[in-house]
């Protein structure tokens, strides 16, 4: 696993300075917002945050201009280009390229301006397709990814990478996070191309709306998954720039895993609809279990605060409020 190095470089001052200059590069999406949420809530003053109208992160002489005037002391990379199988499958340039010149600029840009400390966000889809469950850090590259999303997964693995190789030669505290399925305000709901729990909530909203009796799910629901709240994510984002500063990456999950069948029932109830639910039988299942080990950050002293339950409703109430029908 290599030195942890926690006595070293965990500087453990993240949370005594709130007027320290942090920059949470990608504040608009899912996971940034909720960032920017949790930083806002715990009393930081003085968040760096640029719309990609106002700095485009893959234009490299943008982001060192960027960090030689602003000089952040902490940066969180939650900016990525991300999509689903059909968006990884017809763009594959993009998800590659726009990835790698998104990290490479700002970590680079960050160690070069004397930022104290970075966290770098990636995904669960950084393991092989075929990897132990639950799927601890170690099995990253123990073999083959899963080929509709490798482009985003091999920028994902040069990130990490980049925070170790950096760790290594220049002694500089950058660490990364892998998260599992995320869900919350800010999700993208998209009809076509959004993850299963948004499209689940869209789905039931709309029967409910229309009066329809019956929700045709694909599959037969049996399915192993694990989400958390993004709210939570944001948590363990403060936690980790608070107290870690190991050459490894940490997995991000609640470690709770429910079948498609018990989402589905559980998101039936968190919209309200009256209506029946209709399992597709002839319909693919996909994987059967998908699920991370996150012990070692549970180890070290972080545990997810949000049911499933709780979640929906949460998500659910900022969709009524932010999704005009």
């Amino acid at each position: 696993m290599g030195s942890q190095d926690n006595s070293a470089l965990a500087s453990n001052a993240f949370l005594t300075d709130k007027s320290a200059k942090v920059f949470v590069a990608g504040h608009r999406g899912l996971v940034g917002a909720a960032i920017v949420r949790k930083l806002t809530q715990l009393g930081f003053t003085n968040l760096i945050l640029r719309s990609h109208a106002e700095l485009d992160l893959t234009r490299q002489s943008d982001v060192e201009a960027f960090f030689a005037s602003e000089k952040p002391e902490y940066v969180i990379v939650a900016a990525a280009k991300v999509g689903g199988i059909h968006a990884n499958n017809t763009y594959p340039a993009d998800f590659i390229g726009i990835n790698l010149q998104i990290q490479t600029n700002v970590i680079d840009s960050a160690y070069r301006n004397g930022t104290k400390k970075l966290l770098f966000l990636g995904s669960s889809c950084i393991y092989p397709k075929f990897a132990p469950q639950p799927i601890p850090e170690d099995a990253l590259l123990t073999g083959p990814l899963e080929p509709t999303n490798e482009w985003y997964a091999i920028a994902k693995i040069a990130g990490i990478k980049m925070c170790q190789a950096y760790r290594i030669q220049y002694k500089w505290d950058a660490i990364s996070g892998m998260p599992t399925n995320l869900y919350g305000p800010h999700d993208n709901f998209h009809p076509e191309n959004s993850h299963v729990l948004p499209a689940l909530m869209r789905r039931f909203h709309e029967a409910k709306i229309n009066g329809a009796k019956e929700v045709v799910v694909w599959g037969t629901g049996s399915p192993l998954r694990e989400f958390l709240h993004v709210d939570d994510l944001a948590d363990a984002v403060v936690f980790m720039m608070e107290k870690y500063s190991g050459l490894e990456h940490l997995n991000v999950g609640s470690g709770k895993e429910v079948t498609i069948k018990e989402l589905a029932e559980l998101m039936k109830e968190a919209v309200g609809f009256e209506g029946d639910l209709v399992w597709d039988t002839t319909k693919p299942d996909g994987t059967p279990r998908k699920l991370m080990d996150s012990s070692k950050l549970a180890s070290i002293g972080w545990t997810p605060k949000i049911s499933l339950r709780d979640g929906l409703v949460d998500t659910y109430k900022w969709y009524l409020e932010n999704y005009k029908q």
